[in-house]
């Protein structure tokens, strides 16, 4: 016989967690970062303001915690199962690829990257340093060893392919829907992107 869920204090307390989360991410898609005040979160989640102190220590604690949530590259399982004698070429496929399509359906995260390009905040500079720690890790685990003296090459050429797929979302979500004449607001548009990917990091697993 399945357990009963009763109400209780750590369960609110998760549900009201929850709630304040999902409000920051309302109010960043629909009003931007300049929209997050204390009051307006209170509001949007139906809770006093004084449980964002009680939860998360300070209105600057809630939204780290909610955009950690958020970045894909934070949140990237390493277990991945994915053979990497390679040197980690399918596995770096897989994960741009991934990360194209993430940020095109996540409009909150692309929110979230166009704070991080218009403001100097501590929050978001911790959220940019965890994001180049895995990224590193990534790096020096799989490809770094494989590509020995021309490992800066490649994170060169993969800082250029992730880049691109980041602006890419984001100029076609804001401003247009065609870079280059390829409209990137069709499934045909994004496929010949997705398909440059491939080819690109082909490419640099074949100069090695």
């Amino acid at each position: 016989m399945p357990r009963k869920v009763v109400q209780g204090p750590i369960r609110d307390k998760e549900k009201t967690k929850q709630k304040l989360l999902a409000a920051v991410g309302k109010i960043l898609r629909v009003k931007g970062y300049s929209g997050l005040k204390v009051s307006k979160i209170a509001a949007v989640a139906g809770f006093d303001k004084k449980l964002i102190y009680e939860y998360f220590g300070s209105t600057e604690k809630l939204i780290d915690e909610y955009i950690k949530s958020q970045d894909y590259w934070t949140k990237v399982n390493q277990n991945v199962e994915v053979d990497i004698s390679d040197g980690g070429k399918e596995l770096s496929k897989l994960m741009v690829l991934n990360q194209f399509d993430n940020l095109k359906k996540n409009k909150e995260l692309q929110k979230i990257i166009l704070w991080e390009l218009s403001e100097s905040k501590l929050m978001l500079k911790k959220l940019v340093d965890q994001r180049e720690e895995v990224g590193g890790m990534l790096f020096e685990h799989i490809a770094d060893p494989y590509f020995g003296e021309d490992a800066t090459r490649y994170r060169a050429i993969m800082a250029l392919i992730i880049s691109g797929a980041y602006y890419l979302n984001l100029y076609t979500g804001y401003n247009a829907s065609k870079f280059c004449g390829i409209d990137l607001k069709t499934e045909d548009g994004r496929g010949e992107i997705e398909k440059a990917i491939t080819e690109l990091i082909d490419f640099a697993y074949q100069k090695k």
